[in-house]
């Protein structure tokens, strides 16, 4: 686990060893840790049963997403992508990978942004910097990923993807922070437990 212990830590720090211990990661451990995750996520019962998934284009350190989002298309389930517009962030669907091009702060966005409910996704695969077995989520600080998800019903699993060493004993928290209900690394699947 990483060096991110307890509530009392405040969330730069947080982010700053998260994002620190992430930086350490050579490109061949990123691509493999990217097909493993894909190769675990999509043996997931609640992956099996969903016709939609909202996912996200990995970018910087961040755990490659591409294998993810080619076997969502190459299995035939829709697959929502978020832009941003604005000050808020919305969705569309794509149908390649290769329909994504940079966009906000060089993350990759839909090209074709004909906006489409999130909320018809079955499940939501979520980003963040750092995550604890409760589902507790550290994103980067903008609070984009959080009025974005506050805004979506929970019926769908949200499903937060890392790298093991992003999974910390404790993330902390505030109000309207959005938690996961599963973490999906390439070692483990983390169902979500109330703290």
């Amino acid at each position: 686990m990483c060096a991110v212990t307890n509530q009392t830590t405040r969330k730069p720090t947080a982010r700053r060893l998260a994002l620190a211990a992430r930086s350490r990661l050579s490109a061949g451990d990123r691509a493999a840790a990217g097909a493993a995750v894909a190769e675990r996520l999509s043996g997931l019962p609640e992956i099996q049963e969903a016709r939609a998934l909202l996912g996200f284009a990995s970018f910087g350190g961040e755990l490659p997403t591409d294998p993810v989002m080619a076997w969502v298309i190459a299995s035939g389930r829709r697959l929502l992508m978020p832009y941003v517009d604005g000050a808020a962030l919305r969705a569309a669907e794509v149908r390649a990978v290769e329909e994504l091009a940079p966009g906000y702060r060089g993350i990759r966005e839909p090209v074709q942004r004909v906006a489409v409910d999130p909320s018809e996704a079955d499940v939501i695969l979520v980003p963040g910097v750092a995550f604890d077995v409760h589902g507790h989520r550290l994103g980067y600080g903008g609070g984009f990923y959080d009025a974005f998800l506050a805004g979506i019903p929970r019926r769908a699993p949200r499903v937060g993807l890392c790298f093991d060493l992003q999974v910390v004993d404790d993330v902390p928290t505030d109000e309207g922070d959005e938690n996961v209900d599963l973490i999906v690394t390439p070692e483990r699947v983390i169902r979500a437990t109330k703290a």
